[in-house]
């Protein structure tokens, strides 16, 4: 058993406010097979997988952060849609209803859902296709991990088993002493697990408080240490504060909440196109991003100065222990070069600035104080949250969220993989976001937005499109 990282605690927590779940989309040839076949290739495989043989257990109050336990597959995690229609546009609008869902870890923290016989999809073969969504709780992954785990999923040879489980939750945060303490208690006491583990966390809240206020004291230090720094042209400066656009905005209301009625798009482009000289695919997306939002807008009516993008970054290693291991990078787009490529190579500059800066080990101060934060502490700070607000400065109008999924080397069924694709999650401030995921020579640019805020999306996502030819026209 081991307890969650502060930051996967946030997105368990998150995910009782907000649908937060990665949707992880691959388009196979449709080999025929029976589903009850595949259903138990998928029991056999994830059972060879930990990621996916686990659920979450809680302590009572939230005395201490809830931790993964050992859990068996169960039929309902595979999910077969029939639709009215099984064509590309039928599967599309499934797939947007899906996105407002959400997985309940406790119980399971995974499903996969398959569409069948399905007519139209791009990159179409000689037959139908079959589309698979692998639906993660955040808890459980971030889009790296998440790739990962999808990848052990499909791919044509059984996953081998990691060498070793993650340390034990309480041996980090007493040592030894303190998991020997836990195995006398279970032996000598006629009292269940969850007292036990509920007794523990109270004799180490103290320890916690006291760190959290060490840590913090060396965050604010750090923190001071940071803008001194920033301010001598050492380090970059932080990404830019936006006022928020008309896709930012709550748009009709459903009871006392923004009406979430999510839709998806998705232009499935040659990878080779998107490979300009000199910048990443994510720089490319973000260009084109940046020309088909601000005519978007303009052909609404609506006048904007500035743009800005969200772009999630992968840190690397694993400094923290957690799942979720990633900062999100403010990016200007800067809407007022007119000029494609000199736009694209200003936007990459924006976004080497962000990453020397969010690399910095200054920044992971703050970092080490929310890992030992108390659990009822966290949870407090997470429900008081106002994430229903859109505030006066945004980090980004859109989301980006870019991650290359490795080479096209998955079957299902028996059958191969033609491309895949993601949904960046909406939210109370953003409405639209946008998935740039790489998979052998295909790389998708998917849309995910809200009706009530973006109610002709393919009116955007034809704008989007020619942005992309506009970029990617061969220099």
């Amino acid at each position: 058993m081991s307890t969650l990282a502060a930051q996967d605690a946030t997105m368990y927590w998150l995910s009782s406010r907000t649908r937060n779940d990665l949707f992880l989309l691959y388009c196979f040839d449709d080999s025929g097979r029976p589903s009850v076949e595949l259903r138990e290739f998928v029991a056999r495989r994830s059972a060879r997988i930990a990621d996916l043989r686990v659920r979450l257990h809680e302590l009572p109050r939230d005395l201490d952060y809830p931790s993964w336990v050992r859990c068996d597959f169960r039929a309902e995690q595979f999910v077969e849609h029939f639709l009215p229609e099984a064509n590309w546009p039928g599967v599309c609008t499934a797939v947007g209803k899906l996105l407002g869902t959400g997985v309940d870890a406790a119980v399971r923290p995974w499903r996969l859902h398959v569409f069948r016989g399905i007519d139209g999809a791009p990159r179409g073969g000689p037959g139908p296709a079959m589309v698979v969504v692998l639906q993660l709780s955040h808890a459980l992954a971030d889009g790296r991990r998440g790739t990962e785990i999808a990848r052990a999923l499909f791919a044509e040879s059984d996953p081998v088993e990691p060498a070793a489980a993650a340390r034990d939750s309480i041996a980090a945060a007493l040592g030894v002493r303190g998991r020997r303490i836990g195995t006398a208690a279970r032996e000598l006491a006629p009292v269940s697990a969850i007292h036990v583990d509920s007794a523990l966390a109270l004799l180490r809240m103290p320890l916690r408080i006291a760190r959290t206020a060490v840590l913090g004291y060396h965050a604010f230090l750090a923190q001071r240490e940071l803008a001194e720094l920033t301010t001598a042209g050492k380090i970059p400066e932080p990404g830019p504060g936006f006022a928020p656009s008309p896709v930012n905005r709550p748009g009709a209301l459903h009871g006392n909440r923004p009406y979430d009625a999510h839709q998806v798009r998705m232009i499935i482009c040659d990878a080779v196109r998107m490979r300009i000289p000199g910048h990443t695919v994510t720089v490319v997306a973000l260009t084109a991003v940046s020309i088909a939002l601000d005519r978007y807008l303009t052909a609404r009516g609506e006048q904007v100065d500035r743009l800005g993008a969200q772009v999630p970054m992968a840190l690397s290693g694993n400094r923290i222990a957690a799942r979720n291991n990633y900062r999100s990078l403010g990016v200007e787009l800067f809407i007022d070069e007119p000029e494609p490529l000199a736009r694209a190579d200003r936007i990459a500059a924006a976004l080497a600035d962000r990453r020397i800066r969010a690399h910095h080990p200054l920044l992971t101060a703050q970092d080490r104080v929310t890992a030992v934060t108390p659990a009822p502490l966290l949870r407090r700070d997470v429900d008081r949250y106002p994430i229903d607000t859109v505030p006066d400065s945004i980090a980004g109008h859109t989301v980006v969220s870019s991650v290359h999924r490795g080479p096209a080397d998955l079957t299902f069924g028996g059958a191969s993989v033609r491309f895949t694709g993601g949904f960046p999650a909406i939210g109370s401030v953003m409405h639209l976001t946008h998935g740039v995921h790489g998979l052998g020579d295909t790389v998708t640019v998917s849309v995910h937005a809200n009706t009530a805020v973006l109610p002709d999306i393919d009116t955007y996502t034809d704008l989007l499109r020619a942005a992309l030819n506009e970029v990617c026209v061969p220099r």
